[in-house]
């Protein structure tokens, strides 16, 4: 059963393209590495397949639910829509977006409670479960400045399963931390992995990708340049941009 099939997906922003006619396909249990230099379209690709930024033309296809973009078919989800789609589809940013005037509990009840009308008490239950299991069960009633920017971030990760997502978009989510809590962020993350979540993860983190992504996607100027088994495109670049981009990436 396919998860996501992206066909032929176009995003400009002031007539500058980003993306160009991407078309790819993540089956239930795959983890899809996005590899590519800043400005490739990896953050911009992800952001149209949570619908955070509209495509400009396109189909996204999330299991049966197909919304196509362009100028005679732009999708007008309605909220209700809008809510199915990012209940599926859950996404962890660089930046952390942790709500700082609330603690790591409230972040991760909030949008159950209040958009999903849960229980509070189930769902306070089901937070510290999620706490434990990124390794935060301590930190529940602290503020996110009370936390290093690797708890912020598995705080994230927390609040993103709060919406028991069939599917997890990470945007680069370690680069915006210390060398040393890099390993944290990508332990959780290896974790869910193992669990079969479906993941596509954009990232610079060459190792993490060769060893838990089954496919990579190499991105240049909005264009895939090479797709494939990770192992293979590691070990036999098909592409000189990809092996000048994986012989820059080790230096």
């Amino acid at each position: 059963m396919n998860k996501i099939k992206i066909e032929n997906l176009y995003k400009s922003f002031n007539k500058h393209a980003i993306l160009e006619g991407v078309s790819f396909t993540a089956q239930k249990g795959d983890v899809i590495a996005l590899m590519g230099t800043s400005g490739s379209g990896k953050s911009t690709l992800l952001r149209c397949i949570n619908l955070l930024t509209m495509p400009d033309g396109g189909t996204i296809q999330i299991d049966h639910q197909i919304m196509r973009f362009g100028e005679q078919d732009k999708t007008l989800l309605s909220n209700k829509e809008m809510i199915r789609l990012r209940k599926k589809v859950g996404m962890v940013f660089q930046q952390f977006n942790l709500w700082a005037h609330m603690t790591v509990l409230e972040n991760l009840i909030a949008a159950p409670v209040h958009v999903l009308k849960q229980n509070k008490k189930q769902t306070v239950e089901e937070a510290k479960k999620l706490l434990i299991k990124v390794g935060l069960a301590d930190k529940l009633h602290r503020y996110p400045a009370q936390l290093s920017g690797g708890q912020q971030q598995r705080a994230a990760i927390a609040r993103a399963l709060m919406m028991k997502p069939e599917i997890m978009l990470f945007d680069e989510p370690t680069s915006a931390l210390d060398p040393e809590m890099v390993g944290e962020v990508l332990g959780v993350m290896q974790q869910l992995a193992n669990e079969g979540m479906t993941m596509l993860v954009a990232t610079h983190e060459l190792n993490f990708a060769r060893r838990v992504a089954n496919q990579s996607i190499f991105l240049d100027g909005g264009k895939i340049i090479e797709h494939g088994d990770t192992v293979s495109m590691f070990s036999h670049p098909a592409t000189a941009r990809f092996r000048r981009f994986l012989e820059a990436m080790q230096h």
